[in-house]
């Protein structure tokens, strides 16, 4: 988008957490981002998507104004995916997922996402958030020169102080007490008769006896 585009995009990349492994976190930087965002404090170590909202929809509104709102489709760890949700619905802006091919048309974004049987073409106006995954463009590979650029280059660092949020409001909304791996049986039963119609009697009655038919 960047590189087709007529007018100067910038590229901003933000995270939120603690104790940040800088060589990791610059490595959009070397890839060619602008700049990197951090929201960093000890009690954002154990926080769950709704605070993860809350913190990134504060710092958006800090350093907007802004058009497209990139996250990914789903989390690495649970698997959940209602953070990109949670911004837009904090922000009151529209929110599309799946997408797998993104083209900007004058004042609104033309999106196709990607469906279990097929796509769907969909066009809403900016600003908006998207959720996307490999399907869109292929990941950059960082040049020598971006490493070394990156390297030389400090993120900005913004604290819960700055965004006016209240440590103590982002306790955990959920509480995981078990996480496990259904445990899943089979089991076959063969009918079978002296012939086809006694097999089919056989059957009926089998699937009588339980209720079936």
């Amino acid at each position: 988008i960047k590189e087709s585009s007529e007018t100067e995009v910038q590229v901003i990349i933000m995270s939120v957490g603690f104790s940040f492994v800088m060589d990791v976190i610059k490595k959009p930087l070397s890839m060619g981002a602008d700049e990197l965002i951090l929201v960093e404090d000890k009690s954002l170590v154990d926080i769950d998507g709704v605070a993860s909202a809350r913190v990134l929809a504060a710092a958006l509104r800090l350093n907007g104004p802004f058009d497209l709102i990139f996250c990914g489709r789903q989390a690495s760890d649970w698997d959940q995916s209602y953070v990109p949700m949670g911004i837009a619905e904090i922000l009151k802006i529209p929110c599309v997922s799946y997408a797998r091919r993104i083209e900007l048309v004058e004042e609104t974004v033309r999106i196709e996402r990607t469906l279990t049987d097929g796509y769907q073409t969909v066009e809403a106006p900016t600003p908006i958030v998207i959720t996307v995954s490999n399907e869109l463009g292929e990941t950059r590979y960082p040049t020598l020169r971006g490493i070394m650029s990156a390297s030389r280059t400090m993120p900005a660092k913004l604290s819960l102080s700055e965004l006016a949020i209240n440590p103590g409001e982002l306790a955990p909304s959920l509480s995981l007490r078990h996480l496990f791996v259904p445990n899943r049986t089979k089991e076959c039963e063969m009918i079978t008769g002296d012939d086809d119609e006694d097999a089919g009697r056989r059957l009926a009655i089998r699937l009588r006896e339980e209720a079936l038919i």
